[in-house]
């Protein structure tokens, strides 16, 4: 198992709970963790890492609506957006975007450019994000949240929330707490995707490198919030759970409009 690129920044938790997968239902975590410590193998540790962006002293006149409470009733009720950076063997930087859905922690927009963040990097990881969350119900009452980094509390962003009825939420000025999620998806990628492998010197290698990690968080990872779930398992039986079942008089499966945001 931790042969695999990506399994291998498994802790032995994780570990065991894939092996339960895979059948072996009488081993204990105990005897994962011995195994794993006589072979001298241990799980990744991710440590904090620095928000790029250019903060300005106040969140433009946006609430937080979030109050650090990064969870919600349904898919695509929260969303929340950061950036991070990349050192390239080059010597430059390069800037990562990112949009996580809050209820089961699915990467739903990225995107990466080779100078300092402007207005357009998160606007293309926006894009994404609206394209999703319309494709798996609707945008309205959305919200978008996001720490006070120029790039976020533009004009031209908040236009662009406003024309879909997305709801703005910016965390309190200089607390990296108010966006604990945004910087978790930063962290995890830096430790488990760009950290760990070969020196990465172009973009278009990043991109790449991106793209897996991405689909691997939210089509295969473990969560440990989630229970021990990945992001796609976690919203099939949400989905599962909304359909009504058929009835003789409309002969129709139907499904139940999206719950309202709700803050656990």
């Amino acid at each position: 198992m931790h042969a695999h690129r990506f399994m291998a920044v498994y802790g032995y938790r994780k570990v065991h709970r894939q092996l339960i997968r895979q059948g072996w239902s009488g081993i204990g975590r105990d005897q994962v963790l011995h195994v794993i410590l006589s072979l001298g193998i241990q799980g990744i540790r991710r440590g904090r890492i620095p928000i790029p962006t250019r903060s300005v002293r106040s969140t433009g006149g946006r609430p937080d609506l979030v109050e650090r409470r990064f969870s919600a009733a349904a898919p695509g009720r929260l969303h929340v957006a950061d950036i991070t950076y990349v050192h390239l063997s080059d010597g430059s930087f390069a800037y990562v975007a990112f949009v996580t859905d809050a209820y089961a922690r699915r990467i739903v927009g990225w995107a990466v450019s080779a100078s300092q963040p402007t207005k357009d990097l998160p606007l293309l990881t926006l894009d994404q994000s609206i394209g999703w969350a319309a494709r798996h119900g609707d945008t309205l009452g959305l919200v978008h949240h996001s720490n006070h980094g120029t790039q976020y509390i533009s004009v031209l962003y908040g236009s662009h929330l406003n024309e879909h009825d997305i709801l703005a939420s910016t965390g309190s000025v200089g607390d990296s707490y108010d966006n604990a999620l945004g910087e978790t998806v930063n962290s995890a990628y830096k430790t488990e995707q760009i950290h760990r492998g070969r020196p990465i010197d172009r973009v278009k290698a990043l991109e790449q490198a991106t793209f897996q990690w991405a689909f691997w968080w939210s089509q295969k990872r473990f969560h440990e919030t989630l229970n021990y779930l990945t992001p796609a398992e976690v919203e099939a039986r949400y989905y599962k759970s909304q359909v009504i079942p058929i009835t003789p008089k409309t002969n129709k499966t139907m499904l139940t409009k999206s719950s309202p945001l709700q803050m656990a």
